[in-house]
C-alpha cells in the first residue's frame, strides 16, 4: 500500500510540474503565435486582394456570421475577401479565401486548408488551378466542372476536389451577393 502511495505522490508531482511548465510556455510564445497568425492571414489576404493602403486583417465587416477583409485605397473599398469552406473534399475539409472586386468578379482564390491526395487532388493549390476563377462573377457561369457539363476544368484522376473547390467557391459567391449592400456600407456596388 505504501508502494502505491508513494507512486501516487511522485506520479501527481510529474504531472503538476509538467502542466505548469506547459502553461508557462504556452504564456510565454503566445504574443509570437499571435504574430505568426496574423502574418499568415496577411500573406493570404495579399494573394486575393489588389493593391491597397489599410490593414485589410483589421478592417474587418461581421455579416450573417461571414468575416468580409476590405481592402482601400484612400479609404474607398477597392476589394473585399472572405473565407468560404467544403466538407465534401476527397479528404474532407478544404478551407479556401476569395478576394472579389466590389462588384463580385473574383480576383483570385487561394486554398489555405486541405488534405487531399498528394500530386492528384492536392493540385488544387496551384496557379493553374487557381487562376481559371479569376474574373469570373456569378452572372454567366457555368458553376461546376467541365466533365458535368460547367466551365471550370478539373484535374485528371481528381474530379472530387475541384467540384468541391467550385462549389464552395460559389456558395461564397453567393452570399457576398446577398450581402453586398451591408459589406460595402451603401457604396457603389458597380465598381
Amino acid at each position: 500500500m505504501k508502494e502505491i502511495v508513494k507512486l501516487l505522490v511522485v506520479l501527481t508531482g510529474v504531472c503538476v510540474v509538467a502542466g505548469l511548465i506547459l502553461s508557462f510556455v504556452n504564456e510565454v510564445t503566445r504574443d509570437a503565435r499571435a504574430y505568426q497568425d496574423r502574418l499568415e492571414m496577411l500573406n493570404a489576404l495579399n494573394m486575393v486582394l489588389p493593391e491597397h493602403d489599410n490593414e485589410p486583417d483589421k478592417d474587418i465587416m461581421d455579416v450573417s456570421g461571414v468575416s468580409y477583409y476590405v481592402s482601400r485605397v484612400k479609404g474607398s473599398i477597392n476589394g473585399i475577401a472572405f473565407i468560404t469552406s467544403t466538407e465534401k473534399g476527397y479528404g474532407g475539409l478544404i478551407k479556401i479565401i476569395v478576394g472579389v472586386k466590389p462588384c463580385g468578379e473574383i480576383i483570385g482564390i487561394g486554398i489555405l486548408q486541405q488534405k487531399e491526395t498528394p500530386g492528384l487532388g492536392a493540385k488544387i493549390e496551384g496557379a493553374r488551378f487557381r487562376d481559371q476563377y479569376k474574373g469570373k462573377t456569378l452572372a454567366g457561369v457555368k458553376w461546376s466542372v467541365k466533365k458535368d457539363g460547367g466551365d471550370f476544368d478539373q484535374i485528371s484522376g481528381a474530379t472530387i476536389s475541384p467540384r468541391a473547390v467550385t462549389a464552395a467557391v460559389k456558395d461564397g459567391l453567393e452570399k457576398f451577393s446577398v450581402n453586398k449592400a451591408k459589406i460595402l456600407g451603401g457604396t457603389d456596388v458597380n465598381q
